[in-house]
C-alpha cells in the first residue's frame, strides 16, 4: 500500500541469457528482485567442440519468463528493458530467417555458441598474422571471438550459409533487434569480441589480411555501421509485436545490450561500500575486480588508461563502464569443470542418494562432508597430496593456449565418497589458484587490486567464495541480490528509460552489498605452496608434449 506523499515503485526488466537457460528479474528502482523465472534453452553438439543454439527457441524462452515476472503489475510502473547474453554467433538472412551454422542444413540450429571451439585452425592464422587489433585481445585472438567463427563459415559452409547471410548478431545484439528492429550494435559486444576499436571503428586491413573483405565491400552492413554505447535507448523502443510476444508495454525502454559477464559486472562492481571496512572504500572502482561465475568464469577490472595485459582481453574503452578502460580475464570452464569431475566420478550415484534423503543439493552434501573428514584440519588442507590443473577446455587467460588439457596429481585406488569430496574441493582450489594466476598477471601489468566482487551461480557455494578469498588473499563481497546478472541487466534499462542521468548513478544506487568473506590469512602459507606446485603443472605438460611432439 502507498500512502499518498509515495509515489509508485518503477521497475525495469532484465533478461539474461546464458548458456543453458534463460532467465528473466523484475528490479525495482532500488536494485531489488521482486519477481524472477528462468526456462532451459536447448543446446546441441553435433559432434566434439561443436556447440549450437537457436534463436528462435532463445526468443520463445526470454518471451516466456518475462511473462512471468510482469504478471499483475501495472504497465505503467515498467519503465525500461535491458538484454544481456552470451557472446554467441547468430546467423540470419535478408528476411531475418534463421540460416543452418552447420553440414545437417538444420536452419533453426543458427547459433554458434561462446564455447564452440570448432574454428581452431582458423584463429591460429589469424593469430600468425600479428595484426595491430590483436594487441587489443591480449595479443592473441581467442577461439570464442566471431572473427575465426566467421571464417570458418566462410570456408566451411560458403553456399549454404556465408552468400546466404545477411546479419551476423551477437546474441545481446540480436535480442535488442528483436525487440525493436533497429540493427544497431553495442559498443559492448563489437569491441570485446569483433576488433572494433571506440576509437577508429572497424579496421579495413584485418579484415582483409583474414580473407574476409566481403565484410568491408558492404561497408560493415552485416555485422554492423551502427554502435550504441551500453545503456543507450535503441530506435524508438519497443515494437508492437514485440511488446505483445513479451507481455510488456509497447514503447518502453529498451537499452543498448551487454555481454552477460559485463552485466554481471555492472550489477556488483559499483556498489556501495561504505561502513564494511573493505580495502576498496574511499578507493576508486578500479581498485576492485568483478567475477563472474557460472559455467565459465570473467574477471572484469577497470582502468582510468589502457593497461595492456599479456594473455588478457582488452583494454576496451567504455565497453562495460562509460569512460573507463575494461580488461577480461576468463576460465572457459568453471560450474562446468566442477560438474564435470563430481558426475564423472564413480561414487556419485551414493552422492545423489544421500544429497536426496537430506533434500539438499548435491553441492551442499559435498561441503558438509568435507567438514566431517577433516578433522582438526582446516578443509582446504586436505589436498596437501591432491592438486588439479583445471584446463580441461583450454586456457582463455592468462596462457591463452586452447590446447592445454586437464590435469590431476596425487590419485590412489579409492573409489569412495571421501575420494569424490577430495577431488571437488581440489577442483575448486584449482579454480581459485587460476583466478590468483589471473589477478597476479593483471597487477604485474599495472592494475592495483584489493577486492574481489563476486556474482553468478557458484558464488552460492561457500566453499567456492571462502576458497577465492583465501587462494587470492582478497576479501570477497557478495552482492545483496544474488541474481547481480538480472540486476546489471535491468539497469541498462533504467539508463535507456532517462530514470538515472549515467550507468554509474545507476550502479551506485541498484547495486547492494550482501555479505563479505575475509580471507584466513593464517592459511597463507599453505595456499603459497599450493600456488607453486599449481604453476609447476602446466610447466611438466609443456615438457612432456615437448617429448611427445611429432606423434
Amino acid at each position: 500500500m502507498y500512502s499518498e506523499k509515495q509515489s509508485p515503485a518503477k521497475y525495469y526488466v532484465g533478461i539474461d541469457v546464458g548458456t543453458a537457460s534463460v532467465r528473466a528479474a523484475l528490479v525495482d528502482e532500488h536494485g531489488t528482485v521482486v519477481a524472477h523465472a528462468d526456462q532451459p534453452i536447448q543446446i546441441w553438439e553435433p559432434q566434439p567442440g561443436h556447440y549450437e543454439q537457436s534463436s528462435a527457441d532463445i526468443w520463445a524462452a526470454c518471451c516466456s519468463v518475462t511473462k512471468k515476472v510482469v504478471r499483475g503489475v501495472d504497465a505503467g510502473q515498467i519503465r525500461g528493458l535491458g538484454f544481456d547474453a552470451t557472446c554467441s554467433l547468430v546467423v540470419v538472412d535478408k528476411q531475418f530467417q534463421p540460416l543452418a551454422v552447420n553440414c545437417e542444413g538444420q536452419n533453426y540450429r543458427n547459433i554458434i555458441m561462446w564455447m564452440d571451439h570448432r574454428a581452431a585452425s582458423q584463429v591460429e592464422r589469424i593469430n600468425a598474422t600479428q595484426h595491430r587489433v590483436l594487441s587489443y585481445v591480449g595479443g592473441v585472438m581467442s577461439v570464442e571471438m566471431q572473427p575465426p567463427k566467421l571464417l570458418w563459415l566462410r570456408e566451411n559452409l560458403q553456399e549454404s550459409c556465408w552468400e546466404k547471410a545477411a546479419y551476423f548478431f551477437d546474441l545481446p545484439d540480436f535480442l535488442s533487434w528483436k525487440a525493436t528492429g533497429v540493427t544497431a550494435r553495442s559498443l559492448c559486444t563489437v569491441v570485446c569480441k569483433w576488433t572494433y576499436t571506440s576509437d577508429g571503428g572497424w579496421d579495413d586491413s584485418f579484415w582483409k589480411v583474414i580473407g574476409l573483405e566481403d565484410l568491408v565491400k558492404d561497408k560493415y552492413e552485416k555485422i554492423g555501421n551502427h554502435v550504441l554505447s551500453p545503456g543507450e535507448p535503441v530506435g524508438k523502443g519497443l515494437m508492437p509485436e514485440a511488446a505483445k510476444d513479451l507481455g510488456l508495454p509497447e514503447g518502453i525502454a529498451v537499452a543498448a545490450s551487454l555481454i552477460d559477464a559485463h552485466a554481471g559486472g555492472l550489477g556488483v562492481i559499483g556498489a556501495d561500500v561504505k561502513g564494511h571496512n573493505l580495502p576498496c572504500e574511499n578507493q576508486p572502482i578500479t581498485s576492485r575486480v568483478a567475477m563472474i561465475c557460472g559455467t565459465s568464469s570473467c574477471h572484469m577490472g577497470v582502468s582510468e588508461t589502457p593497461i595492456f595485459v599479456p594473455g588478457v582481453w582488452g583494454p576496451y574503452f567504455s565497453a562495460m563502464v562509460p569512460g573507463l578502460w575494461l580488461n577480461e580475464g576468463g576460465q572457459s570452464a568453471t560450474g562446468k569443470l566442477i560438474d564435470h569431475v563430481v558426475r564423472g566420478h564413480v561414487a556419485f550415484p551414493e552422492l545423489q542418494a544421500k544429497a536426496a534423503a537430506s533434500a539438499c543439493s548435491i553441492y551442499t552434501y559435498l561441503n558438509s562432508h568435507l567438514d566431517l573428514i577433516k578433522k582438526s584440519l582446516p578443509v582446504g588442507f586436505l589436498t596437501v597430496d591432491l592438486h588439479v590443473w583445471p584446463d580441461f577446455h583450454g586456457n582463455r587467460s592468462p596462457l591463452t593456449d586452447l590446447t592445454l588439457k586437464g590435469m590431476v596429481v596425487g590419485l590412489t585406488l579409492s573409489r569412495g565418497l571421501d575420494e569424490l569430496a577430495l577431488i571437488y574441493l581440489a577442483t575448486i582450489q584449482a579454480i581459485a589458484l587460476g583466478t590468483r594466476h589471473i589477478l597476479e598477471t593483471m597487477e604485474t601489468s599495472g592494475h592495483r587490486i584489493n577486492t574481489l566482487f563476486l556474482c553468478g551461480g557458484l558464488s552460492k557455494n561457500p566453499l567456492f567464495v571462502q576458497m577465492h578469498a583465501d587462494i587470492t588473499g582478497k576479501p570477497v563481497v557478495l552482492s545483496k541480490e544474488v541474481e547481480s546478472v538480472l540486476v546489471g541487466a535491468a539497469i541498462l534499462g533504467a539508463c535507456a528509460s532517462g530514470d538515472f542521468a549515467s550507468i554509474q548513478e545507476a550502479m551506485a544506487k541498484m547495486g547492494k552489498i550482501g555479505r563479505v568473506v575475509q580471507p584466513a590469512q593464517e592459511h597463507k602459507r599453505f595456499y603459497d605452496k599450493k600456488y607453486e606446485v599449481f604453476l609447476k603443472l602446466v610447466e611438466h605438460q609443456r615438457e612432456y608434449r615437448a617429448i611427445m611432439n611429432g606423434f
